[in-house]
């Protein structure tokens, strides 16, 4: 039995795997708290999904950041109050069993890998585009974490071939530098290159649909917004040279993305052979859980 833990900032949802089979899956409220709170939760929520399975397994935990591979500690957290905590050896002595800790996008590439639309594929890139836009890599089912534990950031290098107009307007990013990749194509950064064009206030979705109704200002803000995607993705081709990049987070949902981007990484990208296979995931909001069951391979969740 392998069970997974979403730790998000508003709640903690875990999920119990039978092979690829969901037996369980619950949620409770992040706590608001101190640090102890939460991992007093998680803690719970393992040790009541035990009860009521009657077993016992391993577990696996996303997260909104990482454990630096210098300190042990969690850095680059959104939930701030897991920053500086050594997170996995506070759950292993809490649970009583070692636990493994990610990132919720690399949960996101390898719970797409192992049975998600990336399945069968060595080496799958996820791509979480929404409020954000983040990256995991899975390399032969397992997660590729690198030595600073931020593999797959690929929404904070810079815009790749930026125009005169781009270098000009480039959008400030969260992180301090101007014209991230991040900045430019996660939800947040349609809309307002949207309302910059426009003074409208619409969410990136929203001006999809309104591109696809025939709004002019939307579509003009949509062909840009493929074709920024696309060269973005091309230096990941060039770099990484993924079987398959699957698309997960709330703009995964413009169906346009899976016609718009293939042809157009083809042809940004150094002599591929034809066009980049990018597919929308197939567990949706469930893949971060997922993964972070699939932590364990089958030999250690038989172990």
């Amino acid at each position: 039995m392998r069970f997974g833990i979403d730790l998000g900032g508003t709640k903690i949802e875990i999920i119990a795997l039978d092979g690829s089979r969901e037996v369980l899956r619950e949620r409770v409220p992040t706590p608001q708290t101190v640090y102890d709170d939460t991992i007093r939760a998680i803690c719970d929520l393992v040790r009541a999904a035990e009860w009521k399975l009657g077993t016992a397994g391993t577990v696996g935990v996303a997260i909104p950041g990482t454990i630096s591979g210098t300190t042990g500690l969690v850095k680059n957290a959104n939930s701030t109050r897991l920053i500086g905590h050594p997170l996995d050896h506070d759950l292993a002595a809490a649970i009583g069993r070692p636990v493994r800790v990610a990132n919720d996008a690399n949960c996101f590439a390898l719970s797409e890998a192992s049975d998600g639309a990336g399945r069968g594929a060595d080496v799958v890139f996820g791509v979480i585009v929404g409020t954000g836009c983040g990256g995991g890599v899975s390399v032969g089912g397992r997660v590729l974490i690198g030595a600073h534990g931020i593999a797959g950031e690929w929404g904070h290098n810079p815009l790749p071939a930026p125009t005169p107009a781009e270098i000009d307007t480039a959008p400030q990013c969260y992180c301090g530098r101007k014209g991230c990749i991040e900045a430019w194509i996660s939800g947040t950064g349609l809309a307002a290159d949207f309302k910059r064009r426009t003074g409208r206030d619409l969410r990136g979705p929203d001006i999809a649909t309104a591109a696809q109704a025939g709004d002019a200002a939307a579509r003009a803000t949509m062909e840009d917004f493929y074709d920024r995607f696309a060269r973005s993705l091309a230096g990941i081709v060039n770099v990484l040279d993924p079987d398959v990049i699957v698309i997960g987070g709330g703009l995964s949902n413009i169906d346009a993305l899976y016609s718009e981007l293939p042809g157009r990484v083809e042809r940004y990208a150094f002599t591929p052979e034809g066009p980049t296979r990018i597919v929308k995931n197939r567990h949706g909001d469930s893949s971060g859980v997922r993964g972070a069951a699939w932590l364990w391979s089958e030999a250690g969740a038989a172990g």
